[in-house]
Order: structure tokens, then sequence, then C-alpha cells
């Protein structure tokens, strides 16, 4: 039996909607753990992965950039900027991100805006870390 409840939303789309034992996040801070009882808590996301599900079964993941967390009455609910679930990533997508990103930063044009490149970069990697492909 599931101890949390764990929605994930984006400006988009409800992502998640669904029960778990556990919920790892990406804080701001550092990565947070969640399970049932855990006090109240806001906190800032950060580029990474969420995994949750059973405590001792393999965990599911989500990639997520930025957003907040919230843990209140045992309900974990995620705003994200993006969320995408390990299975839905297109990895040729992410694969052909992170070439451009790393294409761009090569570069030593003036012209080139060296954070939003930096941010595509770990945008990519992230989204194919969750995947399971590096």
């Amino acid at each position: 039996m599931a101890d949390l409840r764990l929605e994930v939303v984006t400006p988009e789309r409800t992502v998640l909607t669904t029960d778990a034992q556990s919920v790892i996040v990406p804080g701001v801070e550092g990565r947070l753990g969640f399970l049932k009882g855990h006090a109240p808590i806001v906190a800032g996301l950060t580029t990474g992965i969420v995994e949750f599900g059973p405590v001792n079964d393999k965990k599911r993941r989500l990639a997520v950039t930025g957003g907040f967390v919230e843990l209140a009455d045992d309900k974990v609910s995620i705003l994200a900027d993006t969320a995408e679930l390990a299975e839905e990533i297109d990895v040729a997508r992410a694969q052909a991100a992170r070439e451009r990103a790393q294409r761009r930063l090569r570069e030593r044009e003036a012209n080139i805006d060296r954070v939003r490149a930096e941010a595509a970069l770990r945008r990519a990697l992230n989204r194919l870390q969750t995947a399971g492909v590096q």
C-alpha cells in the first residue's frame, strides 16, 4: 500500500498522479527524500531527476527542469517548468539537443549566449540520464 500521493504538474499538463512509498526530488540545495509522515515543506527544484515508487523495488524516474515541490499531509505536489517520464523521453531528440549545445559551447564567437547553451546542455544530459542513456 502506498504511503504518499504524488502529483506532477507543468504549465501545459498534469504529467502524473500516482501513489508512492517514497519520493526523491532534486532540490535547489540538494536532493530531498520524502516518506510517509514527513514534516510539511516547500522547496525550490533544479534540473534533475525525480525518483518515486516502492521502497525496495525499482523506482520510476521523471526528468524535471526547475519549479517547486510542496509536501503536506502525505501529498507531494511538484509544480515543474517541464517534466517528462523516462518512458516519454525522445532519446534521439535529446541526443541532438546535447550535440547542438556542445557544438555551440565549442564555438568562440562573441555572440553566443554561453549561459543559455550551458542550460540547454544540462537539460539534454538530464533527459538522457533519466531515460537511462549516456
